[in-house]
C-alpha cells in the first residue's frame, strides 16, 4: 500500500529546504524498498515549523516539523510513515491548536490539496461555485456577492459587489477581469500563499467574475519578484484548460473566459489600479487621473473589474455556500474572514485566518506568541508600509474596518509588523518618507517632491537641529501629501509618519504628551 507524504512547494518553506527535504525522503524510501509517495502541497502558513511534513495515516494526517534535510533519515528509522514517535512530531495536523482557533474560508485548500491538480480540487469542493454561477444570470451572481458584503482585500476596502455591478452595467462590446497580484506592502504574504498553495481557487474565482459581467478575458498581474507563483500558476491554468474549466466552452456552458498570467513591472507603485493598467497595456506605470475609474474605462479604455487576489478567491466560497453564509462571520460592516499576515518581532510568524472581529493582542499573543527577542512589543504597523503605528493602548482594536478608521489607521491588505522596545520610530518615520521618494511614480509634486524634502527634514529632526521649527514643517509637508498627492502612496505616508510622532512622542526628542 502507498503512503503519501506531503512536503511543502510554497516559497517560505523552499527557502528552509523543502526542495532538498522531498529528494530525501524519496530517496531514504528508495533506499529502504518503502512505497511511498511524495506530494508537493501548499503551506499551512506555520512558518516557524517549515518544512513541515505531513504523513497521511488510517487516523488522519500527523505532522512532522521544521524538518531539515538531515532529519529525514532519523524521521524513517522512527517508523513516521506509520506516525512513529519522533522529537518533531506534532500530531495530527487538524488537532494543532493554531489551526484550530482559525475560520478558514479562502484558504480552505490551501495546505490540503495538490495546489495544480484538478482532480485534488475538485474533491475537495473545488468548482462548486462555478458550477452554481453557471446556472444563474450574470445581475445574480453580481446580487450574491453583493449580498455576502465582501470587500476589497487589497486595502482599499471597496465593495466588490457595487465594483462588478459597475461594470456589468457599462455597455461594451470587450470587458476585462484583471487581478492585482503586485504583492508589494511589508509583511504581506496571502497572495502568493494562495497562488502557491491553492491557485485554481483564484481561477476559479475570476472566472466567476468574468462570468458576472460579461467579460471573456483575464489577466493576472503578478509581482516580479514571485517566481515560484509563476510556475504553479502557469501548470495550473495550463490544467484548467485541459481539463474544460477555461476556454471557449467553459463545462459545456457555451460561455468563454482566458487567462493568462502576466509579469509586473517590479515598481510599488503599479499595485495601484491605475498604474498597474498601464503596465499591463505595456507603458510606464504611472498613476492615471480619476474619473474615468477603471469599471468604466479601464484595460486598452474598456469596462475592467480589478480586484486583488484575495478578493478574487474568495469569491468561490460565496457561490458556493451563499452569500448569507459568508456574511454571517465578521462584524459591522466588515464581513466574512481577513486572513491576516503575521511578520516581524513575533515568536511564530504566519498566516492566520480569522473573522474580522479578533483583536491585535489576540494575533500577537495567542496566535504570535509574543515577540521573538522576549522584549515587550511596542509597536506594530498594519496594513503594509502606509500603515499606521499602534501603541500598545491601542492593540484591544477589533480588526475591523470601520474600528480602525476610528483609530486613524487602516486595515490594507491585512500585514501586521510587530517591533519590540528596541524600536526607534523617528528612523521608522523617516523610512516611510523613504521609501515614498524610491516608489514614487513621480506624477504629482506632493508625493515626488513631499517624499524626498521629507527625509531631509527628518534627518535635521534626528540630529535635533532647528527642531520645533521641523516638527511643524514635517506635520505642514504631511498635510500637503495627504490632502494633495495623486495615489495612495503620497496620500497615505503621513500615516506611518504622524502616527509614529503622536504615539511615540519621546522619540522625536518631545515630552511624553507633547505634541509637536
Amino acid at each position: 500500500m502507498t503512503t503519501i507524504v506531503y512536503v511543502p512547494r510554497d516559497s517560505s518553506a523552499l527557502s528552509l529546504g523543502a526542495h532538498q527535504v522531498a529528494k530525501n525522503v524519496q530517496a531514504e524510501a528508495a533506499k529502504r524498498g518503502l512505497d511511498v509517495k511524495v506530494v508537493r502541497n501548499g503551506s499551512r502558513g506555520m512558518f516557524w515549523l517549515e518544512t513541515m511534513v505531513e504523513v497521511v495515516t488510517p487516523k488522519g494526517r500527523v505532522a512532522y516539523g521544521p524538518v531539515m534535510p538531515k532529519d529525514v533519515s532519523s524521521l524513517f528509522d522512527a517508523d513516521f510513515i506509520n506516525a512513529g514517535a519522533h522529537p518533531l512530531n506534532l500530531g495530527l495536523t487538524d488537532e494543532i491548536e493554531w489551526l484550530k482557533k482559525q475560520e478558514r474560508l479562502t484558504f480552505a485548500r490551501v495546505g490540503i490539496t495538490d495546489p495544480v491538480s484538478v482532480e485534488d480540487y475538485l474533491a475537495h469542493d473545488g468548482y462548486q461555485g462555478l458550477k452554481n454561477a453557471l446556472k444563474l444570470s450574470a445581475a445574480d451572481i453580481v446580487k450574491e456577492v453583493t449580498d455576502s458584503g465582501l470587500r476589497g482585500r487589497g486595502g482599499a476596502a471597496f465593495p466588490t459587489g457595487i465594483k462588478w455591478n459597475t461594470v456589468l452595467n457599462a455597455p461594451a462590446d470587450q470587458k476585462y477581469i484583471v487581478c492585482n497580484a503586485d504583492e508589494g506592502d511589508s509583511g504581506t504574504y496571502s497572495d502568493r500563499m494562495i497562488m502557491e498553495g491553492d491557485p485554481l481557487v483564484l481561477v476559479e474565482g475570476m472566472t466567476i467574475a468574468g462570468l458576472a459581467v460579461g467579460a471573456n478575458q483575464g489577466y493576472i498581474y503578478l509581482r516580479s519578484e514571485y517566481p515560484d507563483a509563476l510556475v504553479t500558476l502557469n501548470e495550473a491554468i495550463a490544467n484548467a484548460y485541459k481539463a474544460g474549466y477555461l476556454g471557449a466552452n467553459i463545462c459545456g456552458s457555451g460561455k468563454q473566459f482566458d487567462l493568462e498570467v502576466r509579469r509586473a513591472a517590479g515598481a510599488y507603485v503599479c499595485g495601484e489600479e491605475t498604474s498597474l493598467l498601464e503596465s499591463l497595456e505595456g507603458k510606464r506605470g504611472i498613476v492615471r487621473f480619476k474619473p474615468p475609474l477603471p469599471a468604466i474605462e479601464g484595460l486598452f479604455g474598456k469596462p475592467t473589474v480589478v480586484n486583488n487576489v484575495i478578493s478574487l478567491a474568495t469569491v468561490p466560497i460565496v457561490l458556493d455556500k451563499g452569500g448569507k453564509y459568508y456574511q454571517d462571520f465578521g462584524m459591522g460592516r466588515s464581513r466574512g474572514t481577513l486572513p491576516i499576515q503575521l511578520a516581524g518581532n513575533v515568536k511564530q510568524c504566519g498566516l492566520v485566518e480569522k473573522a474580522f472581529g479578533v483583536t491585535l493582542r489576540e494575533l500577537l499573543y495567542d496566535f504570535g506568541g509574543g515577540s521573538a527577542s522576549g522584549k515587550p512589543i511596542r509597536a506594530v504597523q498594519v496594513g503594509g508600509p502606509l500603515g499606521s503605528y499602534l501603541p500598545e493602548s491601542q492593540f484591544d482594536t477589533p480588526l475591523d474596518y470601520e474600528k480602525f478608521t476610528e483609530i486613524w489607521a487602516v486595515l490594507g491588505h491585512g500585514g501586521i509588523v510587530a517591533f519590540d522596545e528596541s524600536v526607534d520610530m523617528a528612523k521608522m518615520a523617516r523610512y516611510a518618507f523613504e521609501f515614498c521618494a524610491i516608489e514614487s511614480c513621480g506624477k504629482c509634486t506632493p508625493c515626488r517632491i513631499g517624499s524626498t524634502r521629507g527625509v531631509e527634514v527628518m534627518d535635521k529632526i534626528i540630529e535635533g537641529k532647528d527642531h520645533a521649527k521641523n516638527m511643524e514643517l514635517v506635520r505642514d509637508l504631511s498635510d500637503t501629501m495627504l490632502n494633495g498627492s495623486l495615489c495612495a502612496l503620497g496620500g497615505m505616508t503621513p500615516y506611518p509618519v504622524l502616527s509614529a510622532i503622536n504615539h511615540f512622542p519621546e522619540d522625536f526628542g518631545l515630552k511624553k504628551g507633547q505634541v509637536a
